[in-house]
């Protein structure tokens, strides 16, 4: 472990630091009961040393150093789920087939494509996936009606529209044809691109994430995975600490 990893060290960030899965999903694990240590079941927010033994859902799990993390950026094709759950036959995890145990940063929506991190880096996902840190987070749209006023739709879209008991934060909308855009964002709502197109009288008929944060999609092809660059890596890492 490294110098930023000293024990004792909280069990959560323990398992995420493990590759298992995020903080807030190994907090959901303990909370179910399937987290032991030392062979006795776990409770929320304890603290755990390099002595103890911790097991998750009977998989034994220990910290990887820095130098064993991976970070992989991956074109999403459509049909493809962000879950890492088994028992969707269209899991992203399944799809990819990568040997060791990985999950996604966030997610895409089944209906829409693009770049999505993965990695067994939980540290890194509970804090990228903060939304006060404002990352931006860029795709490229279309709807299937035309855009009757291309000025008045960006000026609204980037303004701020009333979807889901909120109004979205302002965002930066470029007008690329009759029936095409790139939005950039800096907050996740559910479905949010489509629930403001909606709001505005449009149905988002292709929607693909091309960038997030640093990391750009460019040429890699649907259904395929690269690593991050150092260069890549090293700049995300630096945003996050």
């Amino acid at each position: 472990m490294s110098g930023s990893d000293q024990f004792p060290m909280r069990l959560n960030k323990f398992i995420s630091s493990s590759g298992y899965c995020s903080r807030r999903e190994a907090d959901r694990l303990i909370d179910e009961g399937k987290v032991m240590v030392d062979g006795v079941p776990a409770v929320t927010g304890m603290t755990v040393s390099g002595e103890n033994e911790v097991t998750v859902e009977g998989n034994a799990v220990t910290p990887f150093s820095k130098s064993e993390h991976i970070y992989i950026a991956f074109h999403k094709p459509l049909g493809i789920t962000c879950t890492t759950d088994p028992d969707d036959p269209d899991n992203i995890i399944d799809y990819i087939g990568f040997p060791e145990r990985i999950f996604p940063i966030g997610r895409l929506d089944k209906n829409s494509s693009g770049l999505i991190l993965l990695t067994n880096d939980g540290d890194i996902v509970n804090r990228l996936l903060r939304a006060e840190n404002g990352h931006e987070k860029e795709y490229e749209v279309r709807v299937s009606g035309r855009i009757t006023d291309p000025d008045d739709f960006r000026r609204k879209m980037e303004g701020g529209l009333p979807i889901l008991g909120t109004t979205t934060l302002p965002c930066k909308v470029t007008i690329t044809g009759p029936h095409t855009f790139r939005i950039i964002l800096t907050q996740g709502l559910n479905r949010q691109i489509r629930r403001m197109c909606e709001y505005l009288g449009y149905k988002v008929s292709k929607l693909r994430r091309i960038r997030f944060m640093n990391i750009e999609l460019k040429d890699l092809k649907s259904g395929t995975y690269r690593k991050l660059t150092q260069s890549e890596l090293s700049e995300l890492l630096k945003s996050t600490s």
